[in-house]
């Protein structure tokens, strides 16, 4: 199969805008900088990289007859808020499990943002103190046996979309859109910089260019910006998506382990917690370019484009794409960060 052969529900405006970084990429003195804005992809809650997902997720949400999604995330999980979207544009009922995945003490941590986003699109919202896992959760399943005892028939969405089967597919579509967009514009990037943390995002991207690579394009590096605080669970997750992405759109070869690659270095110690490069990374985006980045994701992606491309591991002659993956609402929980 190619990624063309699956049925896709539009939840987004159509291919997110790509625009150039000037004042960024001259104040960094290297490489030539430019961002895909996720962020801005859909009038659905503010949108983000999990919309994409779930535009391959739904026709199956719809096959099988299903009347409640149930997901899982953080206080301030973007893909729940964007699940709980989801869930009012189709008329079905959501329950989220949003359980306490930062340590994290702003007073409005479980009140603002994301959180009362869901609220507000009539999700069904618990919270949980449970802590941090990118793996499967008893708490996700307990909420699903609920929704069933209860006499609703429920679909499960795993955290961040990632652990499902399509939920890569969504972002190796995708890497055909950047291409799409390099003819449009006459540019080529050598190399794309990416938030990892569940790891479909990233996973399908690898499994996207490497399908495009055997197809006769240019050989490129996706380089995986960990978030997680845990490399090698992370490593493991993205592999191994990436795999089965590329397998399912048809990829005749193994991906290669070094197109697998997940930097470690700006995470800091934990998942959501943000350090002091990623404050300064979003201060810097935000003041040289307008553009507005997270403190769970975006800011440690950005830090990392930042020392890579100062230090020159990303060289003076690339040309390189920054993926926003969204996730600002999550700011109004973080206010004590930049006081």
């Amino acid at each position: 199969m190619a990624i063309t052969d699956f049925e896709r529900f539009p939840l987004t405006f159509g291919p997110s805008p790509v625009h150039r970084l000037d004042r960024l990429t001259a104040h960094l003195g290297g490489a030539q900088l430019w961002a895909k804005r996720e962020d801005c992809n859909s009038g659905l809650a503010f949108g983000g990289n999990k919309t994409r997902k779930l535009e391959y997720i739904v026709p199956d949400v719809l096959a099988s007859g299903a009347d409640t999604l149930v997901s899982i995330g953080g206080y301030q999980s973007n893909h729940t808020r964007q699940v709980a979207a989801v869930g009012a544009k189709l008329g079905l009922k959501v329950r989220l499990v949003q359980e306490r995945w930062v340590d994290w003490d702003d007073p409005g941590n479980d009140k603002v943002g994301n959180v009362l986003l869901s609220r507000i699109m009539g999700a069904d919202t618990r919270l949980d103190p449970a802590g941090f896992d990118i793996g499967i959760r008893q708490s996700w399943q307990d909420a699903l046996d609920e929704v069933e005892a209860n006499g609703g028939k429920p679909y499960p969405i795993p955290a961040g979309a990632s652990e499902h089967p399509l939920g890569g597919l969504g972002f190796a579509n995708w890497a055909y859109e950047v291409a799409e967009q390099e003819r449009e514009l006459g540019v080529f990037f050598d190399t794309i910089v990416v938030c990892t943390v569940t790891g479909s995002t990233h996973a399908g991207m690898i499994a996207g260019f490497a399908a495009l690579e055997a197809a006769g394009g240019r050989p490129r590096r996706v380089l995986g910006i960990d978030a997680s605080a845990k490399i090698e669970q992370t490593r493991e997750q993205v592999g191994r998506i990436a795999r089965a992405t590329a397998q399912l759109i048809g990829l005749e070869r193994e991906l290669r382990e070094d197109e697998i690659t997940v930097l470690e270095g700006w995470a800091g110690d934990l998942y959501g917690v943000p350090v002091e490069s990623t404050i300064e990374a979003i201060r810097l985006a935000g003041g040289l370019e307008g553009m507005i980045t997270d403190p769970v994701y975006e800011g440690k992606s950005m830090a990392g484009l930042i020392d890579l491309v100062s230090s020159g591991e990303i060289s003076k002659d690339s040309t390189v794409l920054y993926a926003h993956l969204g996730g600002q609402p999550a700011l109004n929980a973080y206010a004590g960060a930049f006081s």
